[in-house]
């Protein structure tokens, strides 16, 4: 078995011998959570993924761009520019990609980087690119048309897909979304409050497509933890005061309210409860990874919610190498680029001809990334480590840490 710097994604112990670590898993199950703001938090809408992020080194690539020589060829499919010039994020990603290789110690991949020109045409072009010159399997796109262009092409070619994308419609079988999703947020949530003794709950739900995907999660998992669901409320962005003075007029009947509302729009929505006087300090109030931001933890009315998000000690460590390397700042989704670098490096190593099998990547152990514990399921979609955090003094301080393992079988 290999060893040190050369198995970035060792195996685990004896009681899931088919779960594979990587270098940074020891600082990410070291820390709590860090909250920072910024755009990249996980979780947040794709639309985000654009914005501005600070200085990050870009670089010129061309078509024909490549890390590293070996025989094994994977695909990194990321955006490196858009209409309007160079894309951060892009180069972000690019950026980890070097990372995880180097920290492999690799002389045994190549890393094919392709630029999708962030649009579902560039993405398709980009993957039959890849996949003419000998890629195994697909890394990236980010954007959801992107993935399903790509997806095409790369299930006609029978190669999986490895994707960064939110919107976990475009998952299937073949393509894995290591993205931070919805569902998973609040699924975590609502069985951490079900736990915790929460038994009648209401959801005041933004009228957007984030909304409508964390609404249809909410709902399945309340029914399946035993949770009722007393009312809905749905509000118009910049107008949540009608479906908040609603919800004040059963508040006795509730002992929990779920907000999957992003952090730029909380400050309304928490003095519209303010305004409203329901009692945040007896109804216990839930969000999701989206309130991982600065701007969230110091609003006086949600001091005392829950939410759910990744421990941060991995990205943490992964930010300050890669600030040494390109004196710039990642994007916080740059861990996605390096975990799933480095799990195709290492099963190139472990799995012999099946390194990039269904079998191999929907392994019920899963894998520990910077990030922490995921593991992939057969629809496609993701199932994480999460820990559930406590607002409190203008912090976050952890309720429930992250699982180190997964139990069942993931199906």
């Amino acid at each position: 078995m290999v060893t040190g710097r050369q198995d970035r994604f060792r195996r685990g112990g004896a009681a899931a011998p088919a779960r594979l670590f990587c270098a940074l898993a020891a600082a990410a199950l070291l820390g709590a959570c860090n909250p920072t703001a910024g755009p990249g938090v996980p979780g947040a809408p794709e639309l985000r993924l654009s914005a501005p992020l600070g200085k990050v080194e870009v670089g010129q690539l061309s078509e024909g761009d490549q890390i590293g020589s070996g025989a094994t060829r994977i695909a990194l499919i990321v955006p490196l520019s858009m209409a309007s010039g160079p894309s951060q994020v892009g180069a972000s990603l690019l950026n980890a990609a070097k990372l995880a290789y180097a920290d492999s110690g690799a002389n045994d991949v190549t890393i094919l980087v392709k630029d999708d020109h962030s649009t579902a045409a560039g993405a398709a072009q980009a993957t039959q690119s890849a996949i003419n010159e000998g890629a195994e399997i697909v890394i990236g796109p980010v954007f959801a048309s992107g993935v399903k262009e790509a997806a095409r092409v790369a299930q006609s070619a029978g190669k999986p897909i490895i994707a960064f994308s939110t919107d976990s419609s475009v998952a299937g079988k073949g393509v894995y979304l290591l993205s931070f999703l919805v569902e998973g947020y609040v699924e975590r949530i609502v069985d951490f409050a079900a736990q915790r003794g929460k038994k009648s709950i209401a959801a005041l739900v933004p009228d957007n497509d984030y909304g409508t995907v964390a609404l249809a999660q909410f709902q399945q998992s309340a029914a399946n933890h035993g949770m009722r669901v007393l009312t809905i409320e749905r509000y118009k962005p910049g107008a949540a005061q009608p479906s908040v003075q609603r919800i004040a007029q059963a508040a006795e009947q509730i002992d929990a309210l779920f907000i999957p509302e992003q952090a730029e729009a909380m400050a309304g929505v928490s003095q519209e409860l303010q305004a409203a006087h329901i009692d945040t300090k007896r109804i216990q109030v839930l969000g999701t990874g989206l309130w991982n931001d600065a701007r969230v933890l110091k609003l006086p009315a949600l001091q005392g919610a829950w939410f759910v998000a990744p421990e941060n000690a991995g990205f943490n460590s992964l930010a300050q190498r890669y600030r040494a390397k390109f004196n710039s700042d990642p994007a916080r989704i740059a861990t996605l680029a390096y975990d799933a670098v480095s799990l195709a490096i290492a099963l190139s190593r472990s799995q012999g001809s099946q390194r990039y099998s269904e079998n191999v990547l929907l392994n019920p152990s899963g894998f520990n990334g910077a990030d922490g514990v995921f593991r992939f399921k057969a629809d496609g979609m993701n199932e994480r480590g999460l820990s559930v955090l406590e607002i409190s003094g203008g912090a976050a301080k952890v309720l429930s840490p992250a699982p180190r393992t997964f139990t069942g079988n993931g199906a």
